[in-house]
């Protein structure tokens, strides 16, 4: 049965809800408001359905359009992301492997494995994907990405992970805060101060659970950032403190931009992991060739991702 849509209408679709008017929308595809017009019209004669309202000179989604804009964003990416294949196939490349590291985007470690991995591969690339990076488990379900690159414990059906790295978690403050120069901080050091956190969602393995609820000390939850790179010019700025993961300070830290001490005496560190599907835990796989690779480089004195 031949669909009643094609890839213009649902171009068409996505294009409206990103602009709100017909006029805005027509610029974007590239084709005249009138044309436009008479493409949404032919979609819904041929759905029977309605897909936009007029409101205050805008469209406004009806629950059909709704459901087709979900559709249509699904398929044009994959789309995208297909012909973006293709072109790299054509230089050489067959096999495209997609990564993603957990609530980070320090990435400087990445021209070093790339390095080390082409170096004992053939005709492997390594796309970073940094949308996914707030769920990446749910990413490698959906087969959005191949790889993620997680902190603690995942034990989650349909995945698999390969170990890489422990890391520590570092209680971050300016160079000119109270307590800086501490080697260690705990929980009553820390009551009242301003707090900055990507998540204020407790996990049993972090400060929330080993620094904050053993003392019943806590500090002020001054705001939620979810880019963790932002929190830290937001600490060299001394407008807060935070906990983060000690390999993606690195830079600032050797800028000296920031301080940071271990929390609690014991300190706290952290499992990193590389997560893909059962399916793909093959010696042969691409994706399972990565994810061993990047275990191995992790390893290494002079490599990995706790040192970058």
């Amino acid at each position: 049965m031949k669909p009643l849509l094609d890839l213009r209408h649902l171009q068409l679709i996505q294009a409206i809800i990103e602009t709100g008017r017909i006029t805005d929308a027509a610029e974007k595809l590239g084709v005249t408001p009138s044309a436009l017009s008479h493409r949404l019209k032919e979609a819904e004669r041929r759905l029977d359905v309605p897909l936009f309202t007029r409101m205050h000179k805008r469209l406004r989604l009806t629950p059909a359009a709704e459901y087709l804009a979900v559709v249509a964003e699904r398929i044009l990416h994959d789309l995208s992301r297909a012909e973006e294949d293709v072109r790299r196939m054509n230089a050489g490349i067959l096999h495209v492997v997609r990564l993603s590291v957990e609530a980070y985007s320090n990435y400087r470690w990445l021209p070093a494995f790339i390095k080390f991995m082409k170096a004992r591969t053939d005709g492997i690339d390594l796309q970073i994907m940094a949308g996914a990076r707030s769920d990446p488990l749910t990413g490698v379900l959906n087969r959005n990405i191949d790889i993620a690159v997680v902190s603690g414990e995942v034990a989650q059906p349909g995945l698999t992970t390969l170990p890489l790295f422990e890391d520590p978690l570092l209680y971050i403050m300016s160079p000119t805060h109270r307590l800086a120069g501490r080697s260690f901080v705990e929980g009553q050091d820390i009551e009242g101060e301003q707090f900055i956190t990507y998540t204020k969602v407790p996990e049993p393995d972090r400060e929330f659970a080993l620094l904050f609820r053993p003392t019943d000390s806590y500090p002020k939850w001054a705001a939620t950032v979810e880019l963790p790179e932002a929190i830290v010019e937001l600490v060299a700025s001394d407008l807060g403190t935070s906990v983060l993961s000690s390999w993606a300070l690195q830079s600032a830290l050797a800028e000296e931009r920031i301080v940071g001490a271990n929390v609690t005496e014991q300190g706290i560190s952290v499992p990193w992991c590389a997560v893909l599907r059962n399916e793909d835990v093959d010696e042969e796989d691409p994706i399972h060739q990565v994810a061993t690779l990047l275990a191995e480089w992790c390893a290494l004195p002079d490599g990995g991702l706790h040192i970058c």
